[in-house]
Formats: structure tokens, C-alpha cells, sequence
């Protein structure tokens, strides 16, 4: 299921383009609509709740209704944004999704914007627009927004203060968002993911056997080594020292 699947839009209310410079920052009170915004060039950082949401050529965004954000211009720029009416839809939050081609969702804005210039054309506007919105989700499936975050594990797992908030602002969402999507998709948590890598990048380093328990567990990201030993009994049943003596190449 994708944020988009229940959505019912009612109205398209209004299209036009922002102009942000950069350095300049504006404060939006109480939202009227829902909005959709893409990025010609440029970039956009929006703020809402102590959290920020990039806006550029790579991402498109969605605006919540009555909610209070600021946004400010990084990078002087050009945004079309799309108000809208809908219901099923609970959206408190500035949403980043990732896109691949943003001219594709630029010609469909000038399309919209077109056919808005002459009476009868509600019913292919709306068409229109939710085929953006179905093309958004398509690029976006739960596990495609998690895959920075699962980059950023496998080449980061050695830090041990590797945090959800790291994970999350690598995805361009919010922490809390980022945890429920995660544990929906894997059917696991961040942490627990992220021990099972360090496990099983452990347990190639002792298999190789090139170095000692105490070095294994710093260099798969364990704060000392009572912790390593006390975790990988729990994941495998032996102690990492067990566990090399029954796996271990010899190399000839």
C-alpha cells in the first residue's frame, strides 16, 4: 500500500509557480489546501516541527492543509505547485518523494495549467493529476524510499553511533515515519536490522580468522567487546570464539 491508495481528490484549486531566491525565507500560517510541488531548479528547504524536507530537481513534495512550515530558498529557483482538495487522505507533514524524471511531471503540470484556460476539461485535469500521483507512488513502493537508508547501514555499520535520525534524513523523512515504513516493509526494526549485519559481517571476519574477538567486534561497530559477545550468543548460540573454532578457513 502506497500514501496515495485511498486518496480521493475533489478539486484542483489552484497551479501556478514560486519563484524563490536564494537566502530569502517565508513563513506560511494555516495552509488552505493540500499542495503538490515540484522543482524546475533550484532547491527548497522546508521546515515543519523541528524537521527539514528538502525540495529539488530530485524530489517532489506534498504540503499538508492547516499546518504552519517555513520554507527557505538554498538555491534560487523556479517550483510549480499544484493546490488540491481530497479526502482519505491524513498528511500533517511536509512528505519528500524521490523522482527520477522530473520533466515528466513538469509537462504534465503545463498540460494541467493549459487545459485550465477553457471550461469542460475538469474530468482531464483530474485525470491528469492522478496520474502524477499514481507515477509518484510508483517511484516510491515502501522499499524503494528505505533503499538510502539501507546503503547508508551497510556502509556505515561500523559507527556504533549509527541513530534512526541519521537513517531517516537519509530518506528524506521523518524519524517516526521512517521507523513504522521500516518494521512495515522488513517486519524488523532499524536496530535489529542493523545488529544483523553487524552479526553477520562478524561472522566473515572470524571465519577469515585474520584477527582477534576484541578487533571483530570494534570493527563490526559493537561499543567493547562484552557487548559483541553478549549479542552474538543471542543471534548464533555460541560465543564468537566458538563459533571461529567450528567455521574457520585454514588457508594452505
Amino acid at each position: 500500500m502506497n500514501v496515495f491508495d485511498k486518496i480521493t481528490v475533489t478539486d484542483i484549486k489552484q497551479m501556478f509557480t514560486v519563484m524563490s531566491p536564494r537566502g530569502r525565507t517565508v513563513i506560511i500560517t494555516g495552509r488552505k489546501y493540500y499542495g503538490l510541488s515540484f522543482c524546475i531548479d533550484g532547491k527548497i528547504t522546508y521546515t515543519i516541527g523541528g524537521k527539514q524536507v528538502v525540495s529539488d530537481i530530485n524530489h517532489a513534495v506534498i504540503l499538508p492543509k492547516g499546518k504552519s512550515y517555513s520554507l527557505h530558498g538554498d538555491k534560487t529557483g523556479s517550483f510549480p505547485v499544484i493546490n488540491f482538495d481530497c479526502t482519505n487522505f491524513n498528511c500533517d507533514e511536509v512528505l519528500s518523494f524521490p523522482i527520477q524524471n522530473t520533466g515528466i511531471y513538469i509537462n504534465e503540470y503545463e498540460k494541467m495549467k493549459t487545459l485550465s484556460l477553457f471550461e469542460g476539461n475538469r474530468a482531464a485535469i483530474m485525470s491528469i493529476f492522478y496520474g502524477i500521483l499514481n507515477r509518484i507512488a510508483l517511484e516510491n513502493t515502501g522499499q524503494s524510499r528505505l533503499i538510502p537508508a539501507i546503503r547508508f547501514i551497510e556502509n556505515n555499520f561500523h559507527r556504533p553511533s549509527l541513530t534512526n535520525g541519521e537513517l531517516a534524513r537519509e530518506c528524506n523523512i521523518s524519524e517516526i515515519y521512517f521507523r513504522r515504513l521500516f518494521t512495515e516493509i522488513y517486519k524488523t526494526t532499524p536496530k535489529q536490522y542493523l545488529i544483523e549485519i553487524r552479526i553477520n559481517k562478524a561472522k566473515q571476519l572470524l571465519t577469515d580468522g585474520a584477527l582477534k574477538v576484541g578487533a571483530v567486534a570494534e570493527r563490526c561497530g559493537f561499543t567493547n567487546q562484552y557487548h559483541f559477545c553478549r549479542i552474538f550468543k543471542e543471534k548464533t548460540g555460541l560465543t564468537p570464539t566458538e563459533f571461529a573454532k567450528h567455521n574457520r578457513i585454514y588457508k594452505i
